[in-house]
């Protein structure tokens, strides 16, 4: 294998991660307080809950759109350079992708205040967001080289990529306006342990007929990388300072931003529920350790022209060099320490939701009526139903345009102790993603775990799609529970 094929396959490995993940089975899973989460205006009837530190909300989500491992690697016979050329340089598009969003919550609690109608919520989790556009003419470069590509344009924005990792604090309120209208908004902090972007690239690199050689060579570049802590982690020495210089990025010693989640729940009926959030709308100041890395400028080279009779004292120049230099004279790479401003990957949630089947009551029991049950506080709260079935959009801004994510889902509660959803969404990763989620509750003792994509369990590693989530909880509902 040559090693320009090592170097694009390494390339495509290290971009195929934990993708960004859509949690739709989590999303207005309402006997699980981390779906305040997704939609800080979803209904309540918890009095308080606390989720078990590091274990209240632990998600993750493998995949890649466009390939998977085993399309590389499995053992089926055929060189592995033809199938690089084959699966991966005449199959992938600049519009296909490598992202990863994963979150970890380290504490995370709510109660409700003396007027019953409101409930607060508040947490930290770390997040690590990454997103990387398959650079396509840039593989082409590596795998083919320019030389035999006369008049072939390589388009340099083609590279598109950004990630970060950061330290996130929040307060959300929660207020129930009347029996049909709940809202909720919840503000954060950001405290930037990492960052990095490079999603404003233009320009190309294109080889046409010369005048004094056979190639001409143009170069004309407008590239940009931003990047924020990697400097200061890098340079730490040893482990006990990455460490200590990691902590105290994460806990304001870095780049700092704001944020807003605001939702709502509106119930058109007794049994159909309209429910809605935007997430995320923010932005970091990066201005500790920041570096911007630049190469911006046009030049054309037919490569090292020597003339015999007018050079011949000089033969002895490195005329190498002298290429080299006018070409860094006209397209300079620059370094520079300004700060810069980040905006959130900002997303979307809404459903629709027709509840069926007989009601339940908060002890767990069956209703004869479709009448409102007590909540924790005394207050009025709609029953919940036996069965639920509906749909569910998900957007989120990326540097290509928003992804969409659209799902179909049933919900099943055996009374007040077990409830299941499996859901199927459509999104540009896979076509059959069947998922399945279930809330236990043992006493005040909450515990729930999901799975998505389950038909491609058999073999993880032709899928392009795999995701958890799984989390615990105590939760009081005070004595009407």
């Amino acid at each position: 294998m040559r090693l320009s094929n090592y170097v694009l396959l390494g390339s495509l490995m290290l971009t195929i991660g934990i993708s960004a993940q859509n949690k739709q089975i989590l999303y207005d899973f309402n006997e699980i307080p981390q779906s305040l989460s997704l939609n800080p205006g979803m209904e309540t009837d918890f009095k308080w809950y606390a989720g078990v530190p590091l274990l209240s909300g632990v998600s993750g989500y493998v995949g890649s759109n466009g390939i998977s491992i085993n399309d590389i690697f499995a053992d089926d016979g055929v060189d592995i350079n033809v199938k690089v050329r084959e699966r991966a340089l005449d199959v992938l598009k600049p519009s296909d992708e490598f992202s990863s969003t994963v979150q970890l919550e380290y504490f995370n609690g709510g109660f409700r205040s003396n007027d019953p109608s409101v409930f607060y919520s508040f947490g930290g989790y770390l997040e690590i967001d990454n997103i990387t556009f398959w650079p396509q003419d840039y593989a082409y470069l590596i795998f083919d080289g320019n030389a035999d590509q006369l008049n072939r344009e390589f388009d340099l924005g083609d590279l598109k990529s950004r990630g970060s990792m950061v330290n996130v604090f929040h307060f959300g309120i929660n207020k129930k306006v009347d029996r049909n209208v709940t809202v909720g908004a919840r503000g954060k902090l950001y405290s930037g342990i990492i960052d990095y972007n490079s999603t404003s690239n233009k320009g190309y690199l294109v080889n046409t007929e010369g005048q004094n050689n056979r190639i001409a060579t143009t170069l004309d570049a407008d590239l940009m990388l931003h990047t924020s802590g990697v400097q200061a982690l890098n340079e730490a020495g040893d482990s006990n300072t990455a460490a200590a210089q990691f902590v105290k990025r994460a806990f304001f010693g870095g780049d700092l931003g704001l944020g807003v989640d605001i939702g709502f729940t509106y119930h058109l009926n007794e049994r159909t529920t309209i429910t809605g959030s935007v997430l995320d709308l923010g932005f970091i100041y990066h201005s500790n350790d920041a570096k911007s890395y630049s190469l911006n400028g046009k030049a054309t080279v037919e490569g090292i022209e020597i003339d015999i009779l007018e050079n011949f004292g000089s033969l002895n120049r490195d005329f190498w060099q002298d290429l080299v230099d006018e070409v860094e004279g006209l397209v300079p790479f620059e370094t520079e320490t300004a700060s810069y401003v980040t905006f959130r990957p900002t997303k979307l949630y809404a459903s629709i939701r027709n509840d069926f089947g007989e009601p339940i009551d908060n002890g767990g029991g069956q209703l004869d009526c479709d009448c409102a049950a007590g909540s924790s506080d005394g207050g009025e709260l709609r029953a919940k139903y036996r069965n639920s079935i509906g749909g569910q959009l998900y957007m989120i801004n990326r540097p290509r345009g928003p992804q969409i994510a659209l799902t179909g889902f049933y919900t099943r509660r055996l009374g007040n102790f077990v409830a299941l959803k499996g859901t199927y969404t459509v999104d540009k990763f896979s076509y059959t993603n069947v998922g399945l989620g279930m809330n236990l509750q043992a006493g005040p003792v909450n515990f729930y775990l999901m799975a998505d994509n389950l038909l491609s369990y058999k073999n993880i590693a032709a899928t392009n799609y795999a995701s958890f989530q799984l989390g615990m909880n105590i939760i009081s509902w005070g004595r009407n529970r």
